[in-house]
C-alpha cells in the first residue's frame, strides 16, 4: 500500500499539462445562455432542451449572476414536488446560490485550480462591475489540450487507477449506493476485468419511471404519475429498484481507450460521443479510467 501511494503521487507530479496560451479571454469566453430568477421550472427545462445544455446561469435584472441550475437540479425538484403544482416552482426556489466565480483577466490555470479545489464542473466568468462574461466548463478546459498543449501527455500519467466497479448482476440499490458513497458520476460495469457497461445518474430515470414517460420527460406527466394512489414509485421508490439489476439500465459496450494513447485521443472520444469519462484498457482489461476531472486536475497541477 505504501509503494502504491508513492507510485500514484509520482505519476501525478509527472502528469502536468503545460499550455501555450493561458489567457481565458482569448481562448474560452463565449456568450452564455441565461435565465431570470423569476422564471419557472418549466421555462428552465425548455431552455436546457432547446439548446442541449446541462446547466444555466441565473441572472437578476441587472445581469448579475445570482445562481446556477443544472439538469440534475430540475430532475430532483420534479421528483420532490409533492402537492405543489409544477407551474408554481420558480427558478429562485431551487437554484444553487453558492457561486464560484473568476475574472476574465485570470488564467486557465487559475480556473482549473478553482474547479479542483471546489469539486465543481463549471465556473462563472465575471467582467467589470460583476457583469456576467461567460461560463467555463470541464469540457472547455479538456478541449484546450487539443490546440494549446505544449507537449504530448500519455493517458497513463493522469488516469485514475482505483476504479469503482460493479457486476452486471448487482442490484441497482448497490450501484446507487456506490455512486453516492464515493461521490462519483459513473460506475463501470465489468465482467472478468473487461468493461461491459457504464451507469450514470441519468441512467436511473428509466428504472424509476415507465420507459415512455422517461423518454418524453413531460414534467406534468411525471407529477401525475407520482401522485397516483398505490403507485410503486410513490410509495416505495427504493424497493422498486430491487427489481432491477445493473445490466437492465447500463449503457452497454462502453467506449474505451488504450492506456498508452495520448490524452488528446481521450478528449476527442469524449467530445465526439458527448461523454465525460472513458474506461482505460490494456489488452481489453481495465486498468483505470480517465475523466474530464483528471484532465482539469492535470492543468491545475501545472
Amino acid at each position: 500500500m505504501i509503494f502504491e501511494s508513492i507510485y500514484l503521487t509520482s505519476t501525478i507530479s509527472l502528469g502536468l499539462m503545460l499550455l501555450k496560451n493561458t489567457d481565458l479571454n482569448k481562448i474560452i469566453i463565449k456568450k452564455t445562455i441565461t435565465i431570470n430568477s423569476n422564471a419557472s421550472l418549466l421555462d428552465a427545462r425548455e431552455i436546457l432542451l432547446r439548446h442541449n445544455l446541462k446547466r444555466l446561469v441565473v441572472i437578476d435584472s441587472k445581469k448579475h449572476p445570482v445562481g446556477i441550475i443544472t439538469e440534475k437540479d430540475i430532475a430532483k425538484t420534479i421528483y420532490t414536488l409533492g402537492d405543489k403544482p409544477i407551474k408554481s416552482i420558480m427558478v429562485s426556489g431551487f437554484m444553487s446560490k453558492k457561486l464560484i466565480t473568476i475574472k476574465k483577466t485570470d488564467s486557465i490555470y487559475d480556473c482549473a485550480k478553482l474547479m479542483k479545489k471546489n469539486h465543481i464542473s463549471s465556473i462563472i466568468v465575471l467582467g467589470n462591475n460583476g457583469i456576467l462574461e461567460g461560463l467555463i466548463t470541464k469540457t472547455d478546459l479538456a478541449s484546450i489540450f487539443l490546440t494549446h498543449a505544449i507537449s504530448p501527455l500519455k493517458i497513463s500519467k493522469i488516469m485514475t487507477r482505483n476504479v469503482i466497479t460493479a457486476m452486471p448482476g448487482d442490484s441497482l440499490l448497490y450501484v446507487e449506493s456506490l455512486l453516492i458513497h464515493h461521490r462519483i458520476a459513473r460506475i463501470v460495469i465489468q465482467r472478468n476485468s473487461i468493461p461491459v457497461g457504464i451507469i450514470t445518474y441519468r441512467d436511473f430515470v428509466p428504472a424509476k419511471l415507465p420507459y415512455w414517460l422517461a423518454q418524453s420527460a413531460n414534467p406534468k406527466e411525471v407529477e401525475n404519475y407520482r401522485m397516483k394512489s398505490n403507485n410503486e414509485f410513490q410509495d416505495t421508490p427504493m424497493n422498486h429498484l430491487l427489481h432491477f439489476k445493473a445490466v437492465d439500465i447500463m449503457s452497454p459496450n462502453p467506449i474505451t481507450v488504450e492506456f498508452d494513447k495520448d490524452v488528446g485521443v481521450a478528449v476527442l472520444l469524449m467530445i465526439r460521443n458527448d461523454i465525460s469519462g472513458l474506461p482505460v484498457v490494456k489488452k481489453s482489461k481495465m486498468v483505470g479510467i480517465i475523466t474530464k476531472t483528471d484532465i482539469v486536475n492535470a492543468i491545475a497541477e501545472a
